[in-house]
């Protein structure tokens, strides 16, 4: 649950740390960013691509200092406590043979922090507890921050939620739909279908998407009603499935370049797709409210921003490697919302047990993760709606939580599969909160608390790199122009329609 300090776990190894920070970034993002690519152009694609990775890594630092600064928060706390338990126990003996007197205490309560806290400057900042993004904000923020910053990472996670259940029913409608119909070897033409084509028998296409949606809804919706535990050996699965899948499009799609079938002839710039591009690109960058978890059980964090730097320069050249070699393999306007379905032709792969499991791979991997998501969501309603000392009763605990996490997503998978649109959206908008908004308030207001509480001379060890007050206000005017340019880009959208 966001609101909760937990133990380390398990430690591992830093490059470790920077496998697992590679494999939560590279997501479902990754599988909608071709289309994207191909609708904004390649050189506008790049670069944009290039400043929001920079961004990500500016405000994936500020959370690493924040989360340190929380750490020494809470270590402090604990010494003062041990001091005060310790100081209970020697005023009585101390009161019989040494006359503890009441100025010595009030010397001994006005001693400055720093000269107990200077002894132990190199660890006080050392991140050794679990502090949870939202327990960050309740540290760091007001009441009002903290609600804020609930609900955006709840419109985050709900987003979430109705990709994942668009993606799986759409993939699935894709390939059966292309298995059963006139062109039985592939989704040749699946980039000019309607979904008012036939599927199979009188069934149409729409009809089977939410057919398989409701039969999706089934099986892992009862998931929300309990805890999931115990997903490591799935998670393992599902990432060597992922590297697998990638590596395969890669090669398929250089191969098929080379023998000059490539069919892809991007512009350099349509500023008409940026707003999608962008949203998709932020939803690609987005771990920074998983950095705790991820982070914390890092054996040795010494170079830990040296690390996450190396990672985002891998992860940058992935993205790029995959977004060019689509949107010069395969025409614009033939590329799909998951780049997976491009592979599912006869004339693209001529093996049928490649191009099955390519076109099945986010059934796979995305249902593995959907009970987990929806999982996050509901503990992070029932925290922002707690009380101190307070219980809910049985039937709110158990029934309205899970069924106010999952019908919204649900419903907004019924309405539509449009993926590029949905990841879009929920980038640019609860995207931004989670990724620039909260990370820049986080590191502004624990750099003051530290300041007041430790002193201004002391450093904090895992200090963002980005230190000078004016990184935090351009990453939240950059948060505001974005907020500002996609919301009009909408407008402007609907009303040429």
């Amino acid at each position: 649950m966001a609101g909760e300090i937990t133990d380390t776990g398990d430690l591992y190894s830093p490059y470790v740390g920077l496998v697992y920070m590679f494999n939560l970034i590279v997501g479902t993002g990754a599988l909608t960013m071709p289309k994207a690519f191909a609708s904004a152009g390649w050189l506008v694609s790049l670069v944009l691509l290039v400043f929001l990775g920079f961004m990500s890594f500016v405000t994936t630092t500020f959370v690493v200092e924040a989360m340190a600064a929380a750490n020494a928060q809470l270590r402090w706390k604990r010494m003062e406590n041990h001091q005060e338990e310790e100081g209970d126990d020697s005023s009585s003996t101390a009161s019989d043979s040494d006359g503890l007197t009441q100025d010595n205490y009030e010397r001994a309560e006005t001693r400055p922090i720093l000269s107990v806290q200077r002894r132990g400057s190199l660890n006080l900042f050392e991140i050794t507890d679990r502090v949870e993004m939202g327990q960050m904000a309740s540290m760091f923020f007001n009441k009002v921050g903290v609600n804020l910053f609930y609900f955006c990472i709840i419109v985050y996670l709900y987003g979430d939620l109705a990709i994942y259940a668009a993606a799986v029913p759409f993939s699935l409608m894709q390939v059966s739909c292309s298995a059963t119909g006139n062109d039985s070897c592939g989704l040749e033409a699946d980039a000019k279908r309607n979904d008012t084509d036939q599927c199979w028998g009188p069934l149409r296409r729409v009809d089977a998407y939410r057919i398989y949606l409701a039969v999706f809804t089934l099986f892992l919706g009862p998931f929300t009603f309990f805890d999931v535990q115990k997903t490591k050996y799935l998670q393992i699965l599902t990432s060597v499935m992922r590297w697998i899948a990638f590596a395969v499009m890669i090669v398929l799609a250089l191969v098929r370049i080379g023998r000059g079938h490539g069919e892809g002839h991007p512009p350099l710039a349509d500023l008409s797709g940026v707003r999608n591009l962008f949203g998709v690109c932020v939803y690609s960058f987005m771990c920074q409210h998983s950095l705790p978890s991820l982070v914390t059980p890092v054996s040795s964090k010494r170079h830990l921003t040296r690390l996450v730097f190396l990672d985002y320069v891998l992860i940058l050249s992935f993205y790029g490697l995959l977004s060019f070699t689509a949107i010069f393999c395969f025409r614009g306007d033939r590329l799909l919302d998951m780049y997976t379905l491009n592979f599912a032709g006869c004339d693209i792969v001529g093996v049928a047990a490649i191009r099955f499991f390519l076109g099945l791979f986010p059934v796979f991997t995305i249902s593995t993760n959907f009970p987990i998501i929806a999982v996050t969501l509901r503990n992070n309603w029932k925290t922002l709606f707690h009380r101190e000392g307070g219980t809910y009763p049985w039937v709110v605990d158990r029934v309205v939580f899970p069924t106010i996490t999952l019908v919204p997503p649900v419903l907004v998978a019924f309405c539509t599969h449009d993926l590029e649109s949905l990841v879009g959206i929920t980038g640019a908008y609860a995207g931004t909160g989670i990724q620039y908004v909260t990370p820049a308030f986080l590191v502004y207001h624990c750099r003051k608390d530290a300041a007041l509480a430790f002193g201004r001379g002391t450093a904090n060890k895992h200090r963002s790199p980005f230190h000078h007050t004016f990184w935090v206000g351009f990453v939240l005017l950059w948060a505001f122009s974005c907020f500002f340019f996609v919301t009009a880009n909408i407008v402007l959208s609907e009303t040429k329609l």
